[in-house]
C-alpha cells in the first residue's frame, strides 16, 4: 500500500537520521526538523521521512552542502522552490547503516524560508487538531485509491487535489 497507517517507527527512524545529521554539522547553527505526514502522530503516511535542516543566516550553505557531501549526499537544486534546497543520496558501494536504509527526503532552508515556515505551520496544525488531520488523511486515501498505488501519479494528483486544502490549513494557522 502507498499510504500506511501511522508507524512508531517513523519518529524513531527520523531521530536516527537527525544524530547522523547533527553529527556532521556539529558546529554550525542548525536545527533540524521531522516535517510531513509521517510527524504527524496517528497520521497515515507514505513511509518516508521528510526533514528540513534549518541554517541560521550566519551559516555558510557552501560548508553546509559540503558537509552532507561528506557523509553521501548530493545538491539537487530547489527543484523550483525558492528557500528550499533538496538534498538525495548518492548510488555508493558502501551503504551508510542509517542514511540508507530508511527512506528520506532532505531540505535545507534558511530560516527565514516561506517554504518552511509553511512546513511548519501546516504539521503543527495537524498535529493540534484532530478534524483537519482526519480529513487530510482522507483526502490522501482518495487520491492513493484513484492513483492505483501508483507513486508517481499520486504525486500528480496530490499537486492538484491536495493543494488548496494545505493551503488553507496554512492560511487557518498564521490566523492563530
Amino acid at each position: 500500500m502507498l499510504i500506511q497507517e501511522y508507524q512508531e517507527k517513523w519518529a524513531k527512524d527520523f531521530k536516527e537520521i537527525k544524530q547522523v545529521i547533527n553529527e556532521v554539522l556539529l558546529g554550525m547553527n542548525v536545527s533540524i526538523e521531522h516535517i510531513g505526514s509521517t510527524s504527524v502522530l496517528q497520521l497515515a503516511a507514505k513511509p518516508i521521512i521528510d526533514i528540513d535542516v534549518i541554517y541560521e543566516p550566519n551559516v555558510d550553505f557552501k560548508e553546509l552542502k559540503k558537509a552532507l557531501e561528506k557523509i553521501g549526499y548530493f545538491y539537487n537544486g530547489n527543484q523550483g522552490i525558492q528557500e528550499r534546497e533538496v538534498f538525495k543520496r548518492q548510488l555508493l558501494t558502501q551503504k551508510h547503516k542509517v542514511l540508507d536504509f530508511i527512506t528520506h527526503h532532505l531540505y535545507v532552508c534558511p530560516i527565514h524560508s516561506k517554504e518552511l515556515r509553511g512546513h511548519l505551520l501546516f504539521r503543527n496544525f495537524l498535529i493540534e487538531n484532530e478534524n483537519s488531520r482526519l480529513e487530510y488523511e482522507q483526502i490522501k486515501l482518495q487520491i492513493a485509491q484513484e492513483a492505483n498505488q501508483d507513486h508517481k501519479k499520486y504525486a500528480q494528483l496530490k499537486e492538484i487535489k491536495a493543494k488548496s486544502f494545505i493551503q488553507s490549513i496554512i492560511e487557518r494557522a498564521k490566523e492563530k
